[in-house]
């Protein structure tokens, strides 16, 4: 059984080495390693260049943002599995053993999709909180519930349903995986594999917004569960956002105090 990880990237020479670094010391024969760039005009090829030993394939070109980047990649990618990071993701150790331990334990024919849980850092690398969680329909269905970071979609689904679709700008990720509905066959793994930082687009209204716009296609919601799920998203993400912001606040104020 053999992973493919996709990693997108356009000027990212900020934490590109920090995300390859955590897949150096891991990476087998059995691990393959792409690197879509789009065409970056930092040191991000030089970065790609340092690490040459674990890159399996790369590539640097203009694009069309993150999926069309992960399309090329799955059209290249050889593996049974395949796994999406970003440049500023990390694997945690230890993480593709545990994966692959899981991959031998259950039916690949069986299964469309693998995700796991992440840790959620904030600026400087404190834990916020630990996200994800198994799929169910039910809730999948008006929300992202799973993490996406690290997670893994067979070969076969993708020959199934397609790539991602390049109209959605941020959240085509999880409209892929709203494709199947309830038919899509999940499975979990009750294990940390990856960290990634607060922030980024996918933390804005935009992705609110795309977000309800691929439920209320999928979910043929009628006008009073549009109204309500627009409320209650947005209630939830400024609620989280105010969570945050007075953390930071006493996290500075204890740092000052020591």
């Amino acid at each position: 059984m053999k992973i493919s990880i996709i990693i997108a990237t356009y000027n990212a020479q900020k934490r590109l080495g920090r995300c390859l670094d955590s897949i150096l010391s891991q990476k087998t024969d059995d691990v393959e390693l792409i690197i879509i760039d789009g065409g970056s005009n930092d040191q991000t090829c030089s970065i790609i260049e340092d690490y040459k030993s674990i890159v399996d394939y790369s590539i640097s070109e203009k694009d069309d943002g993150i999926y069309h980047a992960w399309n090329k990649g799955v059209k290249i990618a050889k593996g049974d599995w395949i796994m999406f990071l970003g440049a500023d993701d990390c694997l945690t150790p230890g993480a593709i053993r545990k994966i692959m331990q899981y991959l031998s334990s259950i039916n690949y024919y069986e299964c469309d999709y693998v995700s796991a849980k992440i840790n959620y850092l904030d600026e400087q690398g404190q834990l916020i909180k630990i996200i994800g969680k198994a799929w169910c329909w039910m809730e999948f269905r008006n929300k992202m519930t799973v993490a996406h970071v690290g997670s893994l979609h067979s070969r076969m689904f993708f020959n199934e349903i397609g790539l991602f679709d390049t109209n959605y700008k941020i959240c085509a990720d999880y409209e892929l995986l709203m494709r199947k509905k309830e038919n899509l066959r999940a499975c979990f793994m009750n294990e940390v594999i990856a960290s990634m930082e607060f922030g980024g687009v996918s933390l804005s209204t935009a992705a609110i917004y795309e977000t309800l716009k691929i439920c209320n296609t999928y979910s043929n919601n009628n006008l009073i569960v549009k109204l309500y799920l627009l409320i209650r998203k947005l209630s939830e993400f400024y609620f989280f956002l105010f969570r945050y912001r007075i953390s930071r606040i006493f996290s500075i104020k204890q740092r000052e105090l020591e």
